[in-house]
C-alpha cells in the first residue's frame, strides 16, 4: 500500500510538473523548453520540490527541506512553475502541519511562515496569490493531524478500556469461583463431620446401646437431608432462581442441628437481631456452621459458646469451644475454610479472628458490619 502510494506520488508530481512545464501546458499554452543552465536548475529544481512529496511518511523533514528550497531554488531562477504545478505549495504546506506536533510544529509553523516571505522577496508578488495558495494547506494539516491524533487516543484508550474489562472478567471469575468453593466447603464439610462423628459413634454404640445407635444414624440421615437441601439452594441460587433472603434464624437451626449431634453447645443472643441485611446474617451464619464444624473435628465432647450480638451498626459472632475432651475424629482440615470465611468477611467490611484461648480451646469471632 505504501509503494503503491509513493509510485502514484511520483507520476502525478512529474504529470504536473515537469510535463507541463516542458512540454505543454493545458492552462497556460505551450511549455518553454529549457535553454540556459539556470533553466536547467531551475526545472530540475522544481522536479525534486515534487518529487519529495514521495517521502512524507518516512521522512517529512527532507520533504520541507528539498520541497521548500527546491521552490525558491526554482523561483531564484526565474523559472516559473505552471499552473497545474502550484499544486506543491499547499502540498508542502500540509505536510509540515500534519507531520509535527507540539513545540516542533510551532518551529516548523514558523519556517513554513519564513519560506513565505521569502517566496515573496524572489517572486516579487505583493498581492495574496501565494497565501492563498499556502494557508489551506496548512490549516488542512492541521486539521489532519488534530484528528489523527484524536483517534489514536480512542484506540488507545479503547485497548485500555478492553484490557480492564478482560481483566475485570476474570477477576469476577475467580472470585465468584472462590466464593462457590467457600459453600461448598461450608455446605459439605459441616455435613460430612457430622456424619463422621455419629458413624464413629453408631460403631461404638451398637453393640450396647441399640437406642443411641438408632438416634445416631437418625442424626446422620438428617445432617446428609440438610446437606442435600443446602446444595440444592446453592444450586438455584447459581442458576439465578429467587432464593429467601437470610437471617440470624439459620443460626438457631444450626445449633439445636449441633445439640442434636451430640455437641454440648450453647447459644446466646445479644442486643438486636432483627434488620440485620442478609450478606451479613448469612456470613454470620457460616462463621458459627465453621467454629461447630472446627469442635466436632478437633474437639469432640468439648463445650462450645456462641454468642451473637447485635448493634445499629455491627453484628459481632464468637464461637468459643473448651478443650477436646476426648480424642479427635481423625477428621485433617485443609485450612480452606476459614481462608474462604475470611475473605468473605473482609469483602463485607468485616474482619475475622481465629486463634487458640489462653489455658486451652480456641476462638473464632467475626465482626460484621450491619
Amino acid at each position: 500500500m505504501r509503494r503503491l502510494e509513493t509510485v502514484t506520488i511520483v507520476l502525478v508530481a512529474v504529470l504536473l510538473t515537469a510535463v507541463p512545464s516542458f512540454f505543454i501546458d493545458a492552462i497556460d499554452g505551450p511549455g518553454r523548453f529549457p535553454e540556459t543552465l539556470p533553466d536547467w536548475l531551475g526545472w530540475l529544481a522544481l522536479v525534486v520540490s515534487s518529487l519529495s512529496l514521495a517521502l512524507w511518511r518516512r521522512h517529512p523533514g527532507w520533504t520541507l527541506a528539498l520541497g521548500c528550497g527546491g521552490l525558491l531554488l526554482c523561483t531564484a531562477t526565474n523559472v516559473e512553475p505552471s499552473n497545474l504545478g502550484l499544486i506543491v505549495l499547499p502540498a508542502l504546506t500540509l505536510v509540515g502541519a500534519y507531520s509535527w506536533g507540539g513545540r516542533t510544529a510551532v518551529a516548523v509553523g514558523l519556517g513554513l511562515f519564513l519560506w513565505l516571505e521569502l517566496l515573496y522577496l524572489t517572486t516579487g508578488e505583493s498581492g495574496p496569490a501565494l497565501a492563498i495558495f499556502t494557508l489551506p494547506g496548512y490549516l488542512a494539516g492541521f486539521v489532519l493531524r488534530r484528528l489523527h491524533e484524536t483517534a489514536a487516543q480512542l484506540e488507545l484508550r479503547s485497548r485500555e478500556l478492553e484490557e480492564e474489562r478482560e481483566l475485570f472478567a476474570e477477576l469476577s471469575v475467580r472470585n465468584e469461583r472462590a466464593r462457590i468453593a467457600s459453600e461448598l466447603h461450608d455446605i459439605i464439610g459441616h455435613a460430612l463431620s457430622v456424619m463422621v462423628v455419629q458413624a464413629a459413634a453408631g460403631q461404638r454404640l451398637a453393640v450396647r446401646d441399640s437406642a443411641a445407635t438408632t438416634e445416631a444414624f437418625d442424626v446422620i440421615a438428617e445432617s446428609a437431608r440438610r446437606g442435600r437441601e443446602d446444595l440444592g439452594r446453592l444450586v438455584d441460587l447459581l442458576g439465578g432462581e429467587p432464593v429467601e433472603a437470610p437471617d440470624l434464624s439459620l443460626i438457631d437451626e444450626v445449633i439445636a442441628r449441633a445439640a442434636r449431634s451430640g455437641l454440648a453447645v450453647t447459644c446466646r443472643f445479644e442486643g438486636d437481631r432483627d434488620g440485620i441485611p442478609g450478606p451479613a446474617a448469612h456470613a454470620a451464619f457460616r462463621v458459627v456452621q465453621e467454629g461447630l464444624t472446627n469442635a466436632l473435628r478437633h474437639a469432640p465432647g468439648a463445650g462450645v459458646q456462641v454468642l451473637v450480638r447485635g448493634t445499629g451498626r455491627a453484628v459481632t459472632v464468637q464461637v468459643v469451644n473448651d478443650p477436646a475432651s476426648g480424642s479427635s475424629t481423625g477428621i485433617i482440615g485443609t485450612g480452606q475454610g476459614l481462608r474462604g470465611l475470611r475473605e468473605r468477611i473482609q469483602h463485607l467490611g468485616g474482619s475475622l479472628d481465629a486463634g487458640e484461648v489462653p489455658g486451652g480451646g480456641w476462638r473464632l469471632e467475626a465482626r460484621l458490619p450491619a
